[in-house]
């Protein structure tokens, strides 16, 4: 490497000018060369096959045409009807899917857990929902049919599922010989009357229904109107026995509307597509006259027994199979036909096309084939001059462009290198720290390459300083948070009995946070002599944010409750007082209840908390409360109370979601049905035994596992006014 003044002959900079001008060249010497060459061969190569193509042109054409609209109907014909008839198998599939499923749930009721079930509601429009609508005449409030209805609520699940499986799906539902209907669809709103009422309607009168339980079996109906929509479409309905007793009937539907938009759309250029039912009737067709046009099911005729013997021929063999494509003569001329059967409804698909437009092209080709050959072959000639011209311009750009930005990257490259070299060699034992500059930094490998000589140089001072300020930071949080558990524990009720001179009823409580500070809470505090107000509550999120949110939910709640409001008023107002300045968005679920000592009566409401849980009797069990939205989350939001009658020795037991979502080191669930089982191991002991049971059988299922949520539960015994 030699330097002459301010150019370094051999240096990186030079060679890197030198890769880049002869990449330059080679590229331009060898892109020159193809475009001549392939300008030449190709203008040869137009003038000799000239005079054959035109000399052969009709022939060919003419044979093409013939085979292309031939292999073109037959392929088209073919997938048409593939494409139908998936849509349709996949109907048979969704309906025999929830045929299985509903026989399972009515052959053993005893075993399945009812689930809710409701009414339509207009403001769910637009949202997938199973919705309850019942037949005139129907009781609403019959036992029987609601224990059967709950039934077959197990499947609103499913049936939601296979409605998004399908976008031409209408719905999915599921029929009770009693009358009632539990339908699965976007469209809550037509479920209702001119007057605001629910719509009455007798699934037991339906073609679907009818034809179902006559046959026995699954079934597809004919095309009919929708009774909601007023679409057409075709239901596949399947009944469901137990020991020879109709238990149900289950099914799906579909809207024809885009079949029937296809086929009428498809009449154009000579061809057109038609749909025929398995009597022979032609269902969708664009023709409005002649032997393939639609008519009235008095009116139509089944095809299969035409008198033109082409056509019946030709219907009969493509509702058997698939057909190859032949010529049929129908009244307003000669059509190439090809069909094929929609095997699992029964139907056919007929693809037809005139056989005088197939020709058409074939003249048009030889008649302007000389007139567009001479016209590309003078814009062929001219812009091939312009292009040449046009790239020898770009190469001569290109050349100058990329032979600057060789040298600036070259000087940009190396001059950061010599300035890094000149540092380094500058250091000494006063000052072996290696500093960034600015002249470093080149947004490149080079940046990255001083990046890591500053850090090595620099890792050593500053670690023994990040240990010393990382201690004290750990020491001082550890401090904060054991301050913050204070006062939280402080908050808390956690004086036990908690009120001694009550004998009307026992209560327990206990709290352990997954981290030093947690979101779950619970409170209890008297009201007045006469009501007791109990409070379980979930704040989401964890640590010191859920910890302030649980303090600031808790002080409001108190201190509307005991200004003597509604249970219903008390959640309301907590949840106006949370969402006026809720900017970090956090929320929490609860559940309040109001217990009148005096005789037993809990008022209560669910704020998105889980369902309590009460002894009456013997045994523990779930009391599946309606949930309203968790306070905090969003303005204006009403709550519904309930109320419970609380005998004495009953006890109710409530608790967060860290009790039955515990889980295991194999990532199981405690789940609600293990903790029932704590809690009755010995329902009749009192509150702070059955909590502490409960807590021992989630940490004999937990095991090593780490803790994932607060533990959180309160149990109360109502003993009775010892007064009465």
């Amino acid at each position: 490497m030699r330097k002459i003044k301010n150019f370094v002959i051999g240096g990186i900079e030079n060679k890197l000018f030198n890769l880049i001008l002869v990449t330059v060249l080679l590229i331009s010497a060898a892109f020159m060369a193809a475009i001549f060459y392939q300008s030449r061969m190709l203008s040869k190569l137009t003038s000799e096959t000239n005079k054959r193509q035109q000399e052969s042109i009709v022939q060919i054409t003419t044979n093409v045409m013939d085979a292309v609209a031939q292999q073109s109907m037959d392929q088209a014909t073919e997938l048409e009807s593939m494409i139908a008839n998936e849509l349709f198998h996949g109907l048979e599939t969704r309906v025999q899917m929830l045929g299985d499923y509903a026989t399972r749930l009515f052959s053993d009721p005893a075993e399945v857990s009812p689930k809710g079930f409701a009414r339509p509601r207009p403001a769910l429009d637009g949202t997938v929902t199973a919705q309850l609508i019942l037949a005139d005449g129907v009781d609403a409030s019959s036992p029987e049919l609601n224990e059967r209805l709950g039934i077959a609520a197990n499947m609103s699940d499913m049936m939601i599922s296979l409605f998004g499986a399908s976008e031409v799906t209408n719905s999915c539902f599921i029929a009770l010989p009693e009358g009632a209907f539990l339908i699965v669809d976007d469209r809550s709103a037509n479920k209702f009357d001119d007057d605001g009422s629910f719509i009455k309607y007798d699934p037991t009168t339906r073609p679907w229904y009818t034809q179902a339980v006559e046959e026995g079996k699954l079934i597809f109906t004919d095309v009919e109107i929708d009774a909601f929509t007023g679409d057409i479409g075709i239901v596949c309905a399947m009944p469901v026995y137990h020991e020879g007793k109709l238990e149900a009937v289950v099914g799906s539907d579909l809207f024809l509307t885009s079949m029937q938009e296809a086929v009428q759309a498809s009449d154009e250029n000579g061809g057109f597509v038609c749909i025929v039912n398995q009597n022979g009737h032609v269902v969708f067709s664009p023709r409005k006259e002649g032997q393939l046009c639609v008519l009235s099911s008095s009116e139509a005729v089944d095809l299969r027994q035409s008198e033109n013997e082409q056509l019946a021929s030709f219907v009969s063999d493509a509702m058997r199979g698939k057909t190859e494509v032949r010529k049929v003569d129908l009244d307003d001329g000669s059509y190439y036909m090809a069909g094929a059967p929609m095997e699992t409804v029964g139907w056919a698909l007929i693809d037809a096309f005139a056989q005088d437009r197939i020709l058409q092209p074939v003249s048009m080709l030889q008649d302007n084939y000389e007139q567009i050959q001479q016209e590309a072959v003078a814009i062929y000639r001219d812009s091939s001059g312009k292009s040449r011209l046009t790239i020898l311009v770009l190469l001569l750009f290109l050349f100058i462009l990329l032979s600057t930005g060789a040298l600036i990257l070259g000087k940009r490259i190396v001059k950061p290198l010599n300035t890094i070299t000149r540092r380094i060699s500058q250091l000494s034992e006063r000052n072996l720290e290696f500093k960034m500059e600015d002249a470093y930094r080149t947004g490149d490998e080079i940046e990255v390459m001083a990046e890591s000589f500053a850090n090595i140089s620099h890792r050593t001072v500053e670690y023994m300083k990040q240990v010393k300020t990382v201690t004290a930071e750990k020491e001082r949080i550890n401090t904060e948070l054991q301050m913050a558990k204070e006062i939280q524990e402080s908050m808390l009720p956690d004086i036990f009995p908690a009120f001694p001179d009550r004998s009307e009823f026992e209560i327990y409580a206990m709290m352990e946070p997954a981290k030093a500070v947690g979101g779950d809470f619970y409170d209890f505090f008297l009201i007045d002599h006469d009501h007791l107000c109990i409070v379980m509550a979930d704040v989401s999120g964890k640590g010191i944010p859920a910890a302030l949110f649980m303090m600031a939910s808790k002080i409001i709640l108190q201190s509307c409750a005991m200004l003597g409001r509604s249970v219903a008023d008390i959640l309301t107002k907590t949840n106006e007082a949370l969402c006026s300045n809720n900017r970090m968005e956090m929320f929490v679920t609860v559940w309040l209840g109001i217990l009148e000592i005096s005789t037993g009566k809990v008022t209560a409401a669910n704020a998105g908390h889980e369902y309590p849980v009460l002894k009456k009797g013997d045994s523990f069990e779930l009391i599946r409360d309606r949930h309203g939205f968790v306070i905090g989350g969003m303005d204006e939001v009403t709550y519904q109370e309930y109320t419970l009658q609380m005998e004495p020795g009953d006890k109710l037991f409530l608790y967060t979601d860290g009790v039955p979502e515990a889980t295991n080191l194999d990532e199981d669930l405690f789940t609600t049905a293990r903790m029932l089982k704590a809690l009755n191991q010995a329902p009749e002991c009192d509150p702070e035994i059955i909590l502490e049971k409960v807590r021992k059988a989630v940490e004999a299922f937990v095991g090593n596992a780490e803790q994932f949520d607060d533990l959180t539960m309160l149990c109360i015994e109502y003993k009775g006014n010892s007064e009465a």
